[in-house]
Protein backbone atom coordinates (compact mmCIF):
# COMPACT_ATOMS: atom_id res chain seq x y z
CA UNK A 1 0.00 0.00 0.00
CA UNK A 2 1.80 3.34 -1.22
CA UNK A 3 1.95 5.91 1.53
CA UNK A 4 -0.25 8.05 0.46
CA UNK A 5 -2.99 5.70 0.65
CA UNK A 6 -2.06 3.98 3.62
CA UNK A 7 -2.49 7.47 5.50
CA UNK A 8 -5.94 7.93 4.05
CA UNK A 9 -6.94 4.41 4.92
CA UNK A 10 -5.84 5.28 8.31
CA UNK A 11 -7.30 8.81 8.62
CA UNK A 12 -10.43 7.59 7.28
CA UNK A 13 -11.26 4.43 9.55
CA UNK A 14 -11.08 6.88 12.42
CA UNK A 15 -13.33 9.52 10.74
CA UNK A 16 -15.75 6.35 10.21
CA UNK A 17 -15.75 5.64 13.75
CA UNK A 18 -15.79 8.86 14.87
CA UNK A 19 -19.17 9.38 12.60
CA UNK A 20 -20.66 6.38 14.00
CA UNK A 21 -20.74 7.33 17.32
CA UNK A 22 -21.57 10.86 16.56
CA UNK A 23 -25.16 8.75 14.88
CA UNK A 24 -25.38 6.91 17.68
CA UNK A 25 -25.44 9.53 19.82
CA UNK A 26 -26.91 12.74 18.04
CA UNK A 27 -28.76 11.07 15.20
CA UNK A 28 -32.16 12.65 15.93
CA UNK A 29 -30.61 16.07 16.30
CA UNK A 30 -32.26 18.29 14.61
CA UNK A 31 -29.41 20.37 12.08
CA UNK A 32 -31.39 22.45 9.80
CA UNK A 33 -34.54 23.69 8.74
CA UNK A 34 -36.11 23.53 5.51
CA UNK A 35 -38.39 26.73 4.15
CA UNK A 36 -40.66 26.85 1.23
CA UNK A 37 -38.35 29.05 -0.99
CA UNK A 38 -35.49 26.90 -0.41
CA UNK A 39 -37.34 23.96 -1.72
CA UNK A 40 -38.51 25.91 -4.90
CA UNK A 41 -35.31 27.65 -5.38
CA UNK A 42 -32.75 24.84 -5.78
CA UNK A 43 -32.09 23.96 -2.12
CA UNK A 44 -30.14 26.98 -1.65
CA UNK A 45 -28.33 26.79 1.56
CA UNK A 46 -30.11 23.60 2.66
CA UNK A 47 -27.66 21.51 5.06
CA UNK A 48 -27.72 17.94 3.73
CA UNK A 49 -24.44 16.52 2.97
CA UNK A 50 -20.82 15.57 4.13
CA UNK A 51 -18.39 17.45 2.24
CA UNK A 52 -15.07 16.37 3.76
CA UNK A 53 -12.37 18.12 1.21
CA UNK A 54 -13.65 22.08 1.72
CA UNK A 55 -16.08 23.99 3.44
CA UNK A 56 -17.46 27.77 2.07
CA UNK A 57 -17.78 30.29 4.33
CA UNK A 58 -20.05 33.27 2.64
CA UNK A 59 -17.79 35.71 4.36
CA UNK A 60 -14.73 34.20 4.45
CA UNK A 61 -14.93 32.03 1.47
CA UNK A 62 -13.33 28.78 0.78
CA UNK A 63 -11.32 27.04 3.32
CA UNK A 64 -9.48 23.55 2.53
CA UNK A 65 -9.20 21.51 5.57
CA UNK A 66 -9.73 24.70 7.20
CA UNK A 67 -6.59 26.58 5.28
CA UNK A 68 -7.47 29.75 3.09
CA UNK A 69 -6.14 30.29 -0.25
CA UNK A 70 -3.55 33.11 1.40
CA UNK A 71 -2.33 30.26 3.67
CA UNK A 72 -2.21 27.67 0.67
CA UNK A 73 -0.32 30.08 -1.42
CA UNK A 74 2.12 30.47 1.70
CA UNK A 75 2.07 26.92 2.86
CA UNK A 76 1.83 24.34 -0.23
CA UNK A 77 5.43 23.18 -1.52
CA UNK A 78 6.04 25.16 -4.95
CA UNK A 79 7.67 24.37 -7.99
CA UNK A 80 11.76 25.22 -8.09
CA UNK A 81 11.51 29.10 -8.38
CA UNK A 82 8.29 29.37 -8.39
CA UNK A 83 5.65 31.67 -5.98
CA UNK A 84 2.93 28.98 -6.69
CA UNK A 85 1.34 26.47 -4.60
CA UNK A 86 1.82 22.89 -6.31
CA UNK A 87 -1.85 21.27 -6.87
CA UNK A 88 -0.28 17.73 -6.07
CA UNK A 89 -0.11 18.92 -2.45
CA UNK A 90 -3.70 20.54 -2.40
CA UNK A 91 -4.65 17.22 -3.44
CA UNK A 92 -2.58 15.36 -0.57
CA UNK A 93 -4.41 18.22 1.84
CA UNK A 94 -7.73 17.84 0.81
CA UNK A 95 -7.47 13.70 1.03
CA UNK A 96 -6.07 13.50 4.56
CA UNK A 97 -6.06 17.12 6.31
CA UNK A 98 -1.99 17.48 6.40
CA UNK A 99 0.07 20.14 4.94
CA UNK A 100 2.35 17.80 2.80
CA UNK A 101 6.12 17.93 2.67
CA UNK A 102 8.01 18.32 -0.72
CA UNK A 103 9.23 14.99 -0.65
CA UNK A 104 5.66 13.96 0.03
CA UNK A 105 4.58 16.17 -3.08
CA UNK A 106 7.44 14.80 -5.38
CA UNK A 107 5.72 11.39 -4.43
CA UNK A 108 2.79 12.13 -5.75
CA UNK A 109 4.26 14.13 -9.17
CA UNK A 110 6.05 10.84 -9.99
CA UNK A 111 3.25 8.40 -9.19
CA UNK A 112 0.67 10.40 -11.37
CA UNK A 113 3.37 10.23 -13.55
CA UNK A 114 3.60 6.70 -13.32
CA UNK A 115 -0.41 6.31 -13.86
CA UNK A 116 -0.90 9.19 -16.83
CA UNK A 117 -0.37 6.29 -20.06
CA UNK A 118 -3.60 6.13 -21.66
CA UNK A 119 -4.53 3.83 -23.91
CA UNK A 120 -5.19 4.33 -27.79
CA UNK A 121 -8.49 3.79 -28.04
CA UNK A 122 -9.34 6.72 -25.73
CA UNK A 123 -7.44 9.20 -27.95
CA UNK A 124 -9.39 6.77 -31.36
CA UNK A 125 -12.81 7.78 -29.81
CA UNK A 126 -12.16 11.44 -28.88
CA UNK A 127 -11.10 11.52 -32.99
CA UNK A 128 -14.64 10.09 -33.95
CA UNK A 129 -16.18 13.40 -32.83
CA UNK A 130 -16.39 16.17 -35.31
CA UNK A 131 -12.91 18.60 -34.43
CA UNK A 132 -15.46 21.55 -33.93
CA UNK A 133 -17.47 20.14 -31.31
CA UNK A 134 -17.56 21.84 -27.92
CA UNK A 135 -14.29 20.78 -25.66
CA UNK A 136 -15.87 20.02 -22.88
CA UNK A 137 -18.27 17.78 -24.83
CA UNK A 138 -14.87 15.83 -25.94
CA UNK A 139 -13.80 16.27 -22.61
CA UNK A 140 -16.35 14.01 -21.02
CA UNK A 141 -16.21 11.44 -23.67
CA UNK A 142 -12.52 11.00 -23.74
CA UNK A 143 -13.18 10.26 -19.54
CA UNK A 144 -15.95 8.04 -20.73
CA UNK A 145 -14.00 6.27 -23.15
CA UNK A 146 -11.63 5.62 -20.18
CA UNK A 147 -13.92 3.74 -17.73
CA UNK A 148 -12.95 0.36 -18.81
CA UNK A 149 -10.42 0.76 -17.02
CA UNK A 150 -11.88 1.27 -13.55
CA UNK A 151 -11.04 -0.41 -10.66
CA UNK A 152 -13.48 -0.01 -8.98
CA UNK A 153 -16.09 -1.32 -12.09
CA UNK A 154 -13.72 -4.78 -12.53
CA UNK A 155 -13.55 -5.23 -8.61
CA UNK A 156 -17.19 -4.78 -7.85
CA UNK A 157 -17.94 -7.05 -10.91
CA UNK A 158 -15.94 -9.77 -9.24
CA UNK A 159 -17.57 -9.40 -5.76
CA UNK A 160 -15.21 -6.73 -4.30
CA UNK A 161 -16.17 -6.54 -0.17
CA UNK A 162 -18.11 -3.09 0.70
CA UNK A 163 -15.08 -2.01 2.76
CA UNK A 164 -12.67 -2.16 0.15
CA UNK A 165 -14.88 0.62 -1.63
CA UNK A 166 -12.33 3.41 -0.88
CA UNK A 167 -9.62 1.41 -1.75
CA UNK A 168 -10.71 0.81 -5.50
CA UNK A 169 -11.86 4.71 -5.75
CA UNK A 170 -8.27 5.84 -4.65
CA UNK A 171 -6.89 4.04 -7.51
CA UNK A 172 -9.10 5.17 -9.84
CA UNK A 173 -8.98 8.95 -8.72
CA UNK A 174 -5.37 8.48 -8.91
CA UNK A 175 -5.19 7.49 -12.59
CA UNK A 176 -8.06 9.59 -13.15
CA UNK A 177 -6.31 12.52 -11.81
CA UNK A 178 -3.10 11.62 -13.24
CA UNK A 179 -4.60 11.21 -17.09
CA UNK A 180 -6.51 14.24 -17.04
CA UNK A 181 -4.14 17.12 -18.63
CA UNK A 182 -2.84 14.57 -21.00
CA UNK A 183 -6.69 14.21 -22.22
CA UNK A 184 -7.20 17.79 -21.84
CA UNK A 185 -4.09 18.89 -23.71
CA UNK A 186 -4.70 16.58 -26.78
CA UNK A 187 -8.65 18.06 -26.96
CA UNK A 188 -6.62 20.97 -27.13
CA UNK A 189 -3.80 20.84 -29.74
CA UNK A 190 -6.62 18.78 -31.67
CA UNK A 191 -8.95 21.60 -32.08
CA UNK A 192 -6.98 24.89 -32.35
CA UNK A 193 -3.73 23.64 -33.57
CA UNK A 194 -4.71 21.06 -36.36
CA UNK A 195 -3.66 17.44 -34.11
CA UNK A 196 0.08 19.36 -33.62
CA UNK A 197 0.34 17.29 -30.55
CA UNK A 198 3.42 18.36 -27.53
CA UNK A 199 4.55 15.44 -26.25
CA UNK A 200 4.36 15.13 -21.74
CA UNK A 201 7.56 16.42 -19.98
CA UNK A 202 7.96 14.12 -17.52
CA UNK A 203 10.23 16.38 -15.38
CA UNK A 204 8.02 18.72 -15.16
CA UNK A 205 5.26 18.86 -12.13
CA UNK A 206 1.85 18.00 -12.57
CA UNK A 207 0.61 22.13 -13.15
CA UNK A 208 4.00 22.59 -15.23
CA UNK A 209 3.55 19.75 -17.44
CA UNK A 210 -0.24 20.45 -18.46
CA UNK A 211 0.80 23.88 -19.61
CA UNK A 212 3.79 22.22 -21.69
CA UNK A 213 1.52 19.87 -23.57
CA UNK A 214 -0.98 22.85 -24.15
CA UNK A 215 2.10 24.14 -25.95
CA UNK A 216 3.13 27.42 -23.66
CA UNK A 217 6.69 27.38 -22.33
CA UNK A 218 5.96 30.93 -20.65
CA UNK A 219 7.18 30.70 -17.21
CA UNK A 220 4.43 33.02 -16.19
CA UNK A 221 2.29 31.19 -17.94
CA UNK A 222 2.80 27.85 -15.87
CA UNK A 223 2.78 29.52 -12.89
CA UNK A 224 -0.73 30.92 -13.10
CA UNK A 225 -1.80 27.08 -14.61
CA UNK A 226 -0.58 25.80 -11.31
CA UNK A 227 -2.33 28.61 -9.08
CA UNK A 228 -5.73 28.21 -11.61
CA UNK A 229 -5.61 24.64 -10.48
CA UNK A 230 -4.88 25.03 -6.95
CA UNK A 231 -8.16 27.74 -6.40
CA UNK A 232 -10.83 26.27 -8.48
CA UNK A 233 -10.05 22.74 -7.38
CA UNK A 234 -13.22 22.46 -4.81
CA UNK A 235 -15.89 24.79 -3.23
CA UNK A 236 -17.30 22.53 -0.95
CA UNK A 237 -20.35 20.03 -2.00
CA UNK A 238 -22.75 21.81 -2.73
CA UNK A 239 -21.86 23.52 -6.34
CA UNK A 240 -23.12 21.95 -9.36
CA UNK A 241 -20.09 19.73 -10.63
CA UNK A 242 -19.21 18.34 -6.92
CA UNK A 243 -22.67 17.47 -6.13
CA UNK A 244 -22.91 15.72 -9.22
CA UNK A 245 -19.95 13.66 -8.64
CA UNK A 246 -21.55 12.87 -5.29
CA UNK A 247 -24.46 12.32 -6.45
CA UNK A 248 -23.74 10.22 -9.27
CA UNK A 249 -21.27 8.48 -7.03
CA UNK A 250 -24.03 7.60 -4.39
CA UNK A 251 -25.13 4.94 -7.11
CA UNK A 252 -21.50 2.87 -6.70
CA UNK A 253 -20.87 4.55 -10.11
CA UNK A 254 -17.06 4.39 -10.34
CA UNK A 255 -15.22 7.88 -10.71
CA UNK A 256 -14.69 8.21 -14.24
CA UNK A 257 -18.58 7.72 -14.87
CA UNK A 258 -19.48 10.28 -11.87
CA UNK A 259 -16.43 12.40 -12.90
CA UNK A 260 -17.88 12.99 -16.59
CA UNK A 261 -21.13 13.57 -15.32
CA UNK A 262 -19.59 16.10 -13.48
CA UNK A 263 -18.20 17.80 -16.51
CA UNK A 264 -21.67 18.26 -17.97
CA UNK A 265 -22.47 20.17 -15.25
CA UNK A 266 -20.06 22.36 -15.65
CA UNK A 267 -20.41 22.77 -18.66
CA UNK A 268 -23.59 24.78 -18.13
CA UNK A 269 -23.19 29.13 -18.15
CA UNK A 270 -24.38 29.20 -14.84
CA UNK A 271 -21.55 27.12 -13.53
CA UNK A 272 -17.69 26.98 -15.19
CA UNK A 273 -18.98 28.10 -18.70
CA UNK A 274 -18.97 31.57 -16.79
CA UNK A 275 -15.56 32.51 -17.48
CA UNK A 276 -15.55 32.65 -21.04
CA UNK A 277 -19.09 34.45 -20.54
CA UNK A 278 -17.27 37.03 -18.42
CA UNK A 279 -14.52 38.16 -21.40
CA UNK A 280 -16.89 38.05 -24.29
CA UNK A 281 -18.83 40.36 -22.28
CA UNK A 282 -15.72 42.60 -21.75
CA UNK A 283 -14.35 42.32 -25.26
CA UNK A 284 -17.69 43.37 -26.58
CA UNK A 285 -17.75 46.50 -23.81
CA UNK A 286 -14.39 47.39 -25.61
CA UNK A 287 -15.42 46.95 -29.39
CA UNK A 288 -18.65 49.70 -27.82
CA UNK A 289 -16.50 51.71 -26.39
CA UNK A 290 -13.95 51.87 -29.00
CA UNK A 291 -10.81 51.74 -26.48
CA UNK A 292 -8.88 49.08 -24.46
CA UNK A 293 -8.39 51.87 -21.83
CA UNK A 294 -11.90 52.95 -20.72
CA UNK A 295 -12.13 55.15 -17.74
CA UNK A 296 -14.52 53.88 -14.89
CA UNK A 297 -17.36 56.01 -16.34
CA UNK A 298 -17.73 54.54 -19.36
CA UNK A 299 -17.62 51.04 -17.91
CA UNK A 300 -20.92 52.35 -15.48
CA UNK A 301 -22.49 53.63 -18.77
CA UNK A 302 -21.59 50.24 -20.02
CA UNK A 303 -22.82 48.12 -17.56
CA UNK A 304 -26.25 49.99 -16.50
CA UNK A 305 -26.76 49.51 -20.45
CA UNK A 306 -26.11 45.73 -20.00
CA UNK A 307 -28.62 45.29 -17.22
CA UNK A 308 -31.45 48.04 -18.79
CA UNK A 309 -31.31 45.20 -21.28
CA UNK A 310 -32.32 42.76 -18.77
CA UNK A 311 -29.60 40.93 -18.48
CA UNK A 312 -26.89 40.26 -15.54
CA UNK A 313 -22.98 41.38 -15.63
CA UNK A 314 -21.17 38.16 -16.15
CA UNK A 315 -18.44 36.94 -12.99
CA UNK A 316 -20.79 39.01 -10.57
CA UNK A 317 -22.57 37.14 -8.02
CA UNK A 318 -22.51 33.88 -5.87
CA UNK A 319 -24.81 31.37 -4.41
CA UNK A 320 -22.99 31.59 -1.25
CA UNK A 321 -20.66 34.27 -1.05
CA UNK A 322 -21.28 38.09 0.30
CA UNK A 323 -17.49 38.95 -0.10
CA UNK A 324 -15.64 39.55 -2.63
CA UNK A 325 -14.60 36.05 -3.66
CA UNK A 326 -10.91 34.82 -2.51
CA UNK A 327 -9.97 33.00 -5.60
CA UNK A 328 -10.93 36.09 -7.74
CA UNK A 329 -8.44 38.23 -4.93
CA UNK A 330 -5.45 35.12 -4.91
CA UNK A 331 -5.87 36.07 -9.19
CA UNK A 332 -5.63 40.07 -8.76
CA UNK A 333 -2.26 39.44 -6.37
CA UNK A 334 -1.30 37.34 -8.98
CA UNK A 335 -1.54 39.90 -11.48
CA UNK A 336 -0.33 42.67 -9.65
CA UNK A 337 2.97 40.87 -9.23
CA UNK A 338 3.22 39.57 -12.86
CA UNK A 339 1.31 41.69 -15.56
CA UNK A 340 0.13 45.17 -13.84
CA UNK A 341 -0.05 46.82 -16.81
CA UNK A 342 -1.79 44.49 -19.22
CA UNK A 343 -5.17 46.87 -20.53
CA UNK A 344 -7.45 43.90 -20.12
CA UNK A 345 -6.31 42.92 -16.18
CA UNK A 346 -6.34 46.77 -15.56
CA UNK A 347 -10.00 46.66 -16.84
CA UNK A 348 -11.12 43.70 -14.86
CA UNK A 349 -9.91 45.69 -11.62
CA UNK A 350 -12.24 48.74 -12.44
CA UNK A 351 -14.79 46.51 -13.13
CA UNK A 352 -14.36 45.57 -9.97
CA UNK A 353 -14.77 49.36 -8.16
CA UNK A 354 -17.88 49.80 -10.82
CA UNK A 355 -19.65 47.34 -10.30
CA UNK A 356 -20.66 46.28 -6.88
CA UNK A 357 -21.97 50.07 -5.90
CA UNK A 358 -24.02 49.56 -8.98
CA UNK A 359 -25.56 46.54 -8.33
CA UNK A 360 -26.57 47.29 -4.56
CA UNK A 361 -28.07 50.22 -5.47
CA UNK A 362 -30.33 47.82 -7.06
CA UNK A 363 -31.58 46.36 -3.56
CA UNK A 364 -32.32 43.32 -5.05
CA UNK A 365 -28.83 41.65 -5.18
CA UNK A 366 -27.29 39.68 -1.98
CA UNK A 367 -23.82 39.49 -3.89
CA UNK A 368 -22.53 42.14 -5.16
CA UNK A 369 -19.07 40.75 -5.35
CA UNK A 370 -17.30 39.09 -8.19
CA UNK A 371 -16.45 35.53 -8.02
CA UNK A 372 -13.67 33.56 -9.23
CA UNK A 373 -14.82 33.82 -13.06
CA UNK A 374 -14.34 37.00 -13.48
CA UNK A 375 -10.77 37.11 -13.35
CA UNK A 376 -9.26 34.15 -14.62
CA UNK A 377 -10.10 35.00 -18.82
CA UNK A 378 -8.47 38.14 -18.69
CA UNK A 379 -5.14 35.74 -17.32
CA UNK A 380 -5.92 33.16 -19.61
CA UNK A 381 -5.76 35.96 -22.54
CA UNK A 382 -2.73 37.97 -21.65
CA UNK A 383 -0.69 34.73 -22.31
CA UNK A 384 -2.34 34.42 -25.53
CA UNK A 385 -4.68 31.62 -24.95
CA UNK A 386 -7.72 33.30 -27.32
CA UNK A 387 -9.90 29.77 -27.14
CA UNK A 388 -12.90 31.16 -25.13
CA UNK A 389 -14.84 27.86 -25.23
CA UNK A 390 -11.62 25.61 -23.68
CA UNK A 391 -11.23 27.98 -20.76
CA UNK A 392 -13.59 25.47 -18.89
CA UNK A 393 -12.08 22.56 -19.53
CA UNK A 394 -8.50 23.81 -17.72
CA UNK A 395 -11.68 24.13 -14.72
CA UNK A 396 -12.21 20.53 -14.94
CA UNK A 397 -9.41 19.86 -14.59
CA UNK A 398 -8.53 21.34 -11.54
CA UNK A 399 -12.27 20.43 -10.48
CA UNK A 400 -11.13 16.70 -10.38
CA UNK A 401 -8.84 17.23 -7.28
CA UNK A 402 -11.11 18.04 -5.03
CA UNK A 403 -14.61 16.10 -6.20
CA UNK A 404 -12.38 12.66 -6.40
CA UNK A 405 -11.15 13.18 -3.16
CA UNK A 406 -14.30 13.49 -1.37
CA UNK A 407 -15.64 10.53 -3.37
CA UNK A 408 -12.44 8.45 -1.76
CA UNK A 409 -13.93 10.37 1.54
CA UNK A 410 -17.88 8.78 0.86
CA UNK A 411 -16.67 5.06 -0.02
CA UNK A 412 -14.43 5.48 3.01
CA UNK A 413 -17.46 6.80 5.13
CA UNK A 414 -19.52 4.34 3.46
CA UNK A 415 -22.48 6.95 2.78
CA UNK A 416 -25.35 5.83 1.14
CA UNK A 417 -26.99 6.28 -2.13
CA UNK A 418 -28.67 10.21 -2.18
CA UNK A 419 -32.40 10.19 -2.34
CA UNK A 420 -34.04 13.43 -1.37
CA UNK A 421 -37.90 14.09 -0.71
CA UNK A 422 -39.46 16.28 -3.91
CA UNK A 423 -43.28 16.75 -3.36
CA UNK A 424 -45.59 18.57 -6.21
CA UNK A 425 -46.94 22.17 -6.33
CA UNK A 426 -50.41 20.68 -5.57
CA UNK A 427 -49.22 19.05 -2.49
CA UNK A 428 -47.51 22.34 -1.21
CA UNK A 429 -50.76 23.96 -1.79
CA UNK A 430 -52.74 21.61 0.50
CA UNK A 431 -50.25 21.80 3.07
CA UNK A 432 -50.45 25.19 3.65
CA UNK A 433 -54.05 25.21 3.22
CA UNK A 434 -53.95 22.23 6.27
CA UNK A 435 -51.83 24.41 8.46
Amino acid sequence: MDQLKQLFYEKSQQTANEVKELLKVHGNTRVDDVNLDQVYGGMRDITCMIWEPSLLDSEEGIRFRGYSIPELREKLPHAPNSKEPLPEGLFWLMLVGEIPTGEQVKWITDNWVQRSNIPDYVFRTIDALPVDTHPMTQFSVGILAMQKTSVFAQKYAAGMKKSDYWDATYEDSMNLIARLPRIAAYIFRRIYHNNDHVLPDISLDWGGNFAHMLGYNDQGFREYIRLFLTIHADHEGGNASAHTTHLVGSTLSDPYLSFSAAMNALAGPLHGLANQEVIRWIQKMVETIGTSKPTKDQIATYVKSTLDSGRVVPGYGHAVLRKPDPRYMAQKHFCEENIKDDDLVNIVWNIFEVVPPILSSLGKVKNPWPNVDAHSGAVLLHYGMKEYNYYTVIFGVSRALGVLAAQCWSRALGLPLERPKSVTTEWVKQYLSDK
